[in-house]
């Protein structure tokens, strides 16, 4: 019985230890490292023994990496590499075999070997339009250490030091085809419990719940508009059509985009989508190269209206919101009742990079999030650019989803991961799919009704702006109670406005409103449920609320005269009345606006469908600030792409070679105005002529990167302004006549060539604007990096100053000559001229072209002209000019030769302090002696000798100037148009109170959530396509176990744990008892008075 009892023991405390082990070690088991020493504690209570893991790593020497910006077979990256590498003088090269099995599928990168130590022949490698960058290649090592512990840690924690720093550059990208590499935002998220992620998608949003209620997309017809699909691709059991728009001779997919989009749509087997038994209708509008034209778009919408599509997914976008044949046939589309689901972009961070036609109010567009609800580095950020310079940008995305890392279908089965705003939009498509199966009056159903079921279900992800995450993450099944409760409705997105709230009312909430001060205009976007077309009833009424101060703020509005298709506009411009300009709080009132549509039967006597909504407002109000606080900013003179062609600022971005971004502080120049708050300053946006606006109000008048040209009456009006005291910052750009007929690109729709009609800016025109003062800039461009102030700056593609006053300061730097490196190249043949230089579907880096709607070919394929040789160093460049105005009171003016240290788009280095202390100079009349003082002032130039910059002939700027028109010799200016005049609304006060918190979820009318039951989330979810060989039943872990919050079901993982815990409980009692039966039995000692006594002190610990 003994040896029994000692096996028994030994065995129960071996099983004690495993599974102690076990629990205190499960959270770390999975754990990916990367080049990182990580220490995990096993556990200090149960062992005394750290698992240290080591990295090392030393680069291989003559071995490169080679990465791609997408994935390519082994053909295709060998003649990449043969293409790029022809140009240089290295001929000893060779690809370094990799026998694995990934040996035999599409890889994004290539090792090769270069034996010749040629730096300039490697760099060659990533002017390659397909190759993203090379890197050495390293040997990593890695070594196991079992170190003793610190008995002070507690089970679970785990310790981790870092020694290594990535190699990857922090720049903006978008999606690479096959690329699983995504961003996050950056935002701190503290490590969470570890959760094993589920097979695919579909399961993350709880699609299986609408599965198991027997929804699974059934009689939903889906379009999916891309590169094609296989016809016999496994995944897939209800293709219904494929129809083919290029001009290449097969439906199959070439890229595997097309699978992928298709796979998360409606896939039934392995990564499963979100309806597997919708009906597909696959759309090849794509060719293998990539290649798409606006008319083969044209052609497969009126196919997909001719076939009633319910939902179409279009994960491709451009800029070009102006190319008028397509937005038109995209609005008749969802006219006819199609519901579009489109990708936002893909060129994130930057702000004010919303890409068309997800930016439509009548499409759905879809933003990236990543597995931890942090929004993704690539997904585009709003506002939409459309309305500028008047008006002001609408709330977009519309909602967000998974985007990074998702799973999808493989161009020939199986599985892949992928990551982008193209990847997020069949997510949404998917998803609404399968919202539509679940409807049983499928009237109720249109672009209308799902879009306000998805905003008014989304959840808000906290810390993020209403412009990152419009109305927040898709929630499936809260969708699908609202759907399910549904009445015809009109509705406003956003729902309310709050000027308080922050961060999500960025930027309303970055500056509290004044007396005097430019309205501000909050654009609303009305839903209309009811019907395709609509009108808004009367007027909308603005009713203050007089207990929150109400009358203290004034509305005026402006709104769409019909709503069509499914939706419409309201802009609202808020103003503080007259008599709070020394009032300091809150005022709160709501705008009721009533929206008609005509009835769905006509046989009710034409009666009209109605319904009104109420649109809660919330301002803060502050007295008027001083003058010399006020800075406004000139929106009215700056152009962007579209519709005309205007170049970027900075030469260099080959890839991005288009100012699309708005030039808006609250888009490209986002970071300047941050930082402008931060320092006391308070930012208008001035979005009319200098005509306009009262220059006793401001300050500073700060004019960055005008491209527009200037009415006579402004000039007048400006030099008077600054004569009595308004100051004025110019921040320029290059301007080159021949630069910018280098900087052409061809456009195969309309078979000709694009010249800017402007460079970075319209040097012409500023020299006509400031020559009352004796200044002008010249067409010099000038690059380089240098030393102002003990600070760090670099000038990209900027100007010089030709002339300035004699009295005035003058900085100079020493620049290389970036101008002198243009030559002419001739472009390549017009056949070549018709390969668009991006990606079909998403473009590697944002360029000129949309392929799907007009294909352009890149200046870097053609034509961009700035040589790689060695360019002149030019000495005493003046560049930055002060000069204070001589009439008494009279204002200050500064010039600067470069905007790019303001713009978010390419800045290298900022010069904030460098505005921070103009702005003193302007505001205060105080001279930074840093600069007044400078060991690089010179004597400001006279200009003599030099000709200043002159328009470039036949230039077409009339055709997209506010100012210029046509002509039958030179363009001549327009008459001066008359200045913006708001009818305030007469207020309807109403003696209530407003409600604290305007955020509520966007109930929709006669909608009650808590009424709409739901199967229970723990029963076995079904299997709704049949297992493949070998495939468990499962959920599979891709890559290893990650971290994050998910929307997921863990209830199955309750069991495994309370069992875990059963058999701790259970070893410990075993090692108890067999402890007992052990001990040898002693008889009991006769009573000893003295030992009683010393009970009572604790004994001494004995010594081994």
């Amino acid at each position: 019985m003994k040896p029994f009892s000692s096996m028994t023991m030994k065995f129960a405390n071996i099983w004690f230890v495993l599974v102690v082990l076990l629990l205190c070690g499960k959270k770390h088991f999975g754990t990916r490292l990367g080049n990182s020493s990580q220490e995990a504690h096993i556990c200090p209570g149960c062992s005394r023994l750290t698992l240290k893991v080591e990295f090392t790593s030393t680069v291989v020497e003559h071995e490169y990496i080679v990465a791609f910006n997408g994935y390519f077979t082994a053909k295709a990256r060998s003649k990449f590499i043969s293409s790029a590498l022809k140009s240089s003088d290295i001929e000893n090269w060779r690809i370094v075999p990799r026998n694995n099995p990934a040996s035999d599928y599409p890889s994004d990168f290539e090792v090769i070997q270069i034996h010749e130590k040629q730096k300039d022949g490697v760099l060659t490698l990533e002017d390659h339009p397909n190759i993203k960058r090379v890197t050495p290649q390293r040997k990593v090592f890695r070594s196991l250490k079992y170190l003793e512990s610190d008995p002070m840690l507690h089970c679970n924690e785990t310790r981790w030091t870092q020694k290594w720093q990535s190699s990857r550059p922090l720049r903006r990208a978008s999606l690479s085809l096959g690329s699983g590499f995504w961003h996050a935002t950056g935002r701190h998220s503290s490590r969470r419990l570890l959760r094993a992620i589920p097979r695919q998608v579909a399961q993350t949003l709880q699609a299986d719940v609408l599965w198991q209620m027997g929804y699974t997309g059934a009689g939903v017809r889906v379009a999916v508009f891309d590169t094609g699909l296989s016809e016999k691709h496994p995944h897939f059991k209800n293709v219904k059509e494929r129809t083919n728009w290029t001009n290449e001779r097969t439906l199959d997919d070439g890229l595997g985009h097309g699978t992928f989009v298709a796979g998360v749509i409606a896939s039934m087997r392995e990564c499963q989508g979100f309806a597997p038994n919708a009906e597909l209708h696959i759309f090849r509008v794509f060719t293998n190269n990539q290649v798409s034209y606006t008319s083969w778009f044209l052609d497969a919408f009126n196919y997909a209206i001719l076939k009633k599509i319910d939902v179409l997914n279009l994960s491709i976008g451009g800029p070009d919101f102006m190319d008028h044949p397509f937005v038109d046939k995209v609005w008749e589309l969802t006219a006819n009742n199609v519901i579009m689901v489109s990708a936002i972009g893909n060129d994130g961070p930057l702000y004010g990079t919303l890409n068309n036609p997800a930016d439509q109010m009548d499409v759905i567009g879809v933003g990236g999030i990543d597995f931890e609800d942090n929004i993704a580095r690539f997904s585009s950020r709003g506002m939409t650019t459309w309305e500028l310079p008047g008006g002001y940008g609408r709330v977009k995305p519309d909602i967000v989803t998974y985007g990074s890392g998702v799973r999808g279908s493989g161009m020939k089965g199986g599985c892949r991961s992928l990551s982008g705003t193209s990847v997020a939009s069949p997510v949404v498509a998917g998803a609404v799919t399968l919202l539509v199966s679940t409807v049983q009056r499928r009237e109720l159903v249109n672009p209308a009704s799902m879009k306000q079921a998805l905003i008014a279900s989304a959840r808000r992800l906290p810390g993020v702006n209403m412009f990152e995450q419009g109305h927040g993450k898709l929630d499936l099944l809260r969708a699908y109670q609202i759907l399910n409760s549904y009445k015809p409705q009109a509705s406003l997105s956003p729902s309310y406005i709050d000027l308080t709230e922050c961060p999500y009312m960025w930027p309303y909430c970055s500056q509290p409103i004044y007396y005097g001060g430019m309205p501000t205009i909050v654009n609303v976007t009305i839903l209309n449920g009811m019907g395709v077309t609509g009108r808004i009833v009367d007027k909308p009424d603005w009713q203050p609320y007089l207990p929150q101060n109400g009358d203290n703020i004034e509305v005026a509005f402006s709104y769409s005269p019909v709503l069509w298709p499914w939706s419409g506009y309201l802009a609202i411009s808020i103003s503080v009345a007259k008599k709070a300009a020394s009032w300091e709080g809150i005022a709160q009132g709501h705008v009721m606006i009533t929206v008609s549509s005509p009835a769905e039967n006509e046989s009710k006597n034409s009666a009209e469908q109605t319904s009104t909504v109420k649109l809660p407002i919330k301002v803060k109000i502050i007295p008027t600030p001083p003058r010399s606080k006020r800075v406004l900013w000139d929106q009215y003179h700056n152009l962007r792409y579209p519709p005309g062609y205007f170049p970027r600022d900075n030469l260099r971005m080959k890839n991005d070679p288009l100012d699309w971004n708005g030039d808006h502080i609250h888009t490209n120049f986002r970071d300047m105005y941050q930082h402008l708050r931060s320092m006391g300053y308070f930012v208008e946006v001035l979005g009319s002529p200098f005509t306009c606006f009262d220059a006793s109000q401001y300050g500073t008048l700060l004019m960055v990167d005008s491209e527009e040209e200037y009415f006579p009456e402004e000039i007048t009006k400006l030099r008077r302004d600054v004569d009595n005291g308004l100051s004025l910052i110019v921040f320029s750009d290059w301007y080159n006549t021949s630069v910018m007929r280098k900087v052409k690109f061809y456009d195969e729709n309309t078979r000709q060539w694009w010249m800017p009609d402007t460079g970075g800016a319209n040097i012409p025109a500023l020299n006509d604007l400031l020559s009352v003062w004796n200044m002008a800039f010249s067409d010099g461009l000038y690059e380089g990096d240098f030393t102002m102030a003990s600070h760090e700056m670099n000038y990209a593609s900027g100007c010089s100053i030709a002339k300035f006053p004699e009295d005035g300061i003058v900085i100079a730097q020493t620049f290389k000559d970036q101008g002198s490196a243009v030559q002419e190249q001739r472009s390549r043949t017009a056949g070549q001229a018709g390969v668009c230089g991006c990606a079909g579907f998403e473009c590697e880096s944002r360029s000129t072209c949309r392929a799907s709607h007009t294909t352009q070919q890149l200046p870097e394929k053609i034509s961009l002209e700035v040589l790689k040789q060695e360019t002149a160093v030019i000495e005493n460049v003046p560049i930055l000019g002060l000069y204070q105005v001589p009439s008494e009171g009279g204002g200050r003016i500064v010039l600067y030769g470069d905007s790019n240290c303001l713009d978010d788009s390419h800045r290298q280095k900022d010069c904030f302090w460098l505005l921070d202390s103009l702005l003193q100079y302007t505001s205060y009349g105080v001279m930074p002696p840093s600069l007044s003082h400078s060991e690089n002032r010179q004597r400001p130039p006279s200009g003599a000798g030099h000709s200043l910059p002159e328009r470039m002939e036949g230039n077409h700027l009339h055709r997209y100037s506010k100012v210029l028109e046509a002509h039958l010799g030179d363009p001549k200016p327009r008459s001066l148009p008359a200045c913006p005049h708001l009818s305030w609304a007469k207020p309807q006060p109403l003696n209530e109170t407003a409600p604290s918190n305007l955020w509520k979820h966007q109930k929709l009318l006669s909608i009650d959530l808590d009424k709409v039951a739901l199967p229970s989330f723990r029963q076995n979810r079904p299997q709704v396509r049949p297992l493949s060989p070998g495939e468990s039943g499962a959920w599979d872990i891709p890559g290893g176990i990650m971290p994050g919050r998910y929307n997921q079901d863990v209830g199955q993982t309750i069991p495994v744990f309370a069992f875990l815990g059963a058999m701790v409980v259970l070893a410990f009692f075993v090692v108890q008892i067999n402890k007992a039966k052990s001990r040898p039995k002693r008889r009991k000692p006769r009573v000893k008075r003295p030992q009683l006594m010393q009970q009572v002190h604790p004994p001494k610990t004995p010594s081994v």
